[in-house]
């Protein structure tokens, strides 16, 4: 289909000029709105403005100027059925061929500090979405482009095929102006709702990312949607799975909680050691160390680019991914020899405000993350005996490992290092004993370790039984009815113990 005409009207101007420039060379007639023509007026590029075209003025403070029956009869009439065409001609409707539009900055708006409920509103865009979505159910004879990305795409094709579009191109750029006017409705629709508090809706719009080789298991299909690409780049290996996807997600998510240089392993979404040290090879020891057999096949995280010497000891077992801001060059050389290693660059740390997002039977489930601190501990002291100083420390770190364990959740940890860790038992004793045995395992001994759990203990059992582990400080939410039976336990056991008032469940 060749371009004769073409209606412009964008917020974003990048790349316009250009755009505009090209189709002009190829004898394209441009019609445009406000700004817009103004712009492209300034440049020397021929244009004609919309109340020219449709023999009315913009009215309304621009509210009304492309809502006319020679914009949409132009974009919407089929070319084929010769009804159609004859009466185009008999109302002097001229075809259009291309729409070019991207739409007022809503979101941008509705995300500056202060913004008020008219500033949203005039921010809503009308007569874009209309425009997209007539062109857009015409694709079959219109090309419609809402990104400015796709400009170079539209330019080359049309040199291929004598000024014209292919159904291919149209089609795909359909489909991804559907979805771009269906994610400003959908953030329309959220914000109206959380101001007016009457939507109760929630809706989600993401494009297609990447079809993955297969699920969780390989008779499952899967894709990715969104713009995963955003935080993470890939240096080298395969292919990420659906479950590297998983396992990247939660230790970014782990990483996160930590501005000291610190290394994290991970297998299946649960820490299996994590530790801090000035030395990144230092870090990885005693992250190793917590477990050494979980995490062959894992996924390791470091907040620092990885040195050569901690490439080196990491290399001296099998991971599926590693995850960090840089590589150093002497590191992605020792890297580099494993050709199916995943190397991850970590372009940005996780938003704490983003909602967390699950599918049910017939639904979804949205929530907060997690992103509760706790702060000034030794404020929340219950036991006779306050934590050490040391003790205090080992709390924060273990606290800052639990929230990220499958519950029933059990971390032992020292000031700068994980020591057992227990995940996903349905009894939180079970989970003890399991971060205990995993610490015997390791060689590791409790001795002045803090016990860090993501609920309450319901019973003083569990207390007291990492007390004879070693332990001699704990970190719970409390908030049991039997909270006064756990509190005289530590006591009599001379265990310092720190009621956070924050739970950690983690499903």
């Amino acid at each position: 289909m060749k371009i004769q005409r073409a209606l412009i009207s964008v917020s974003d101007k990048t790349g316009l000029l250009d755009f505009a420039k090209g189709l002009a060379e190829f004898g394209v007639e441009i019609i445009s709105t406000g700004g817009t023509a103004k712009a492209l007026q300034k440049a020397g590029i021929p244009v004609v403005e919309i109340s020219a075209f449709t023999g009315s003025p913009e009215i309304l403070d621009g509210r009304v100027k492309t809502l006319h029956p020679k914009v949409h009869g132009g974009l919407l009439y089929l070319r084929d059925n010769d009804e159609h065409v004859a009466a185009a001609k008999a109302h002097d409707i001229r075809p259009i061929d291309l729409v070019v539009v991207n739409l007022y900055p809503f979101e941008a708006t509705i995300e500056k500090e202060g913004v008020t409920l008219a500033e949203a509103i005039e921010n809503i865009d009308i007569g874009g979405p209309s425009m997209i979505r007539s062109a857009s159910k015409n694709y079959q004879s219109v090309t419609v482009v809402t990104d400015p990305a796709d400009y170079p795409a539209i330019l080359e094709e049309m040199k291929e095929e004598g000024g014209g579009t292919t159904q291919k191109l149209r089609e795909r750029l359909a489909i991804k102006a559907f979805a771009t006017t269906s994610a400003y409705d959908r953030a329309i629709t959220n914000f109206l709702g959380s101001e007016q508090q009457t939507s109760g809706q929630f809706s989600i719009t993401l494009p297609l990312e990447q079809r993955l080789r297969y699920g969780e298991n390989p008779h499952q299909k899967a894709e990715l949607y969104g713009n995963f690409s955003d935080w993470f780049e890939k240096l080298q290996g395969k292919e990420l799975s659906y479950n590297n996807i998983l396992d990247i997600t939660a230790a970014t998510n782990l990483i996160a909680e930590f501005s000291k240089p610190t290394v994290a392993i991970l297998k299946h979404t649960n820490p299996c050691g994590v530790a801090t040290d000035p030395d990144l090879k230092a870090a990885w020891d005693k992250a190793f160390a917590t477990d050494r057999q979980a995490p062959f096949g894992g996924i390791i995280i470091v907040n620092r680019p990885v040195t050569e010497a901690l490439a080196k000891a990491i290399s001296e077992i099998f991971s599926e991914v590693i995850i960090a801001p840089e590589f150093e060059a002497d590191a992605r050389a020792v890297l580099q020899k494993k050709k199916n290693l995943r190397l991850m660059r970590l372009l940005k740390m996780p938003d704490p405000d983003t909602r967390d997002v699950r599918s049910v039977l017939g639904g979804l489930l949205v929530q907060d993350s997690d992103s509760a601190d706790v702060e000034e501990l030794e404020h929340k002291v219950v036991s006779k005996r306050p934590p050490t100083k040391a003790e205090l420390e080992a709390m924060e770190f273990g606290w800052s490992v639990v929230k990220h364990v499958k519950s029933n959740a059990i971390v032992y940890a020292a000031s700068d290092r994980t020591l057992g860790i227990g995940a996903g038992q349905m009894s939180r004793v079970d989970s003890s004993r399991i971060a205990v045995w995993k610490a015997k395992e390791a060689g590791l001994s409790l001795k002045g370790s803090a016990v860090c759990s993501d609920a309450f203990f319901p019973f003083p059992d569990g207390l007291l039984a990492a007390a004879e582990a070693g332990a001699t400080a704990a970190i719970q939410p409390g908030g049991s009815v039997r909270d006064e039976e756990v509190i005289k336990a530590a006591d009599e056991a001379g265990v310092a113990m720190v009621f956070t008032g924050v739970r950690h469940f983690r499903h």
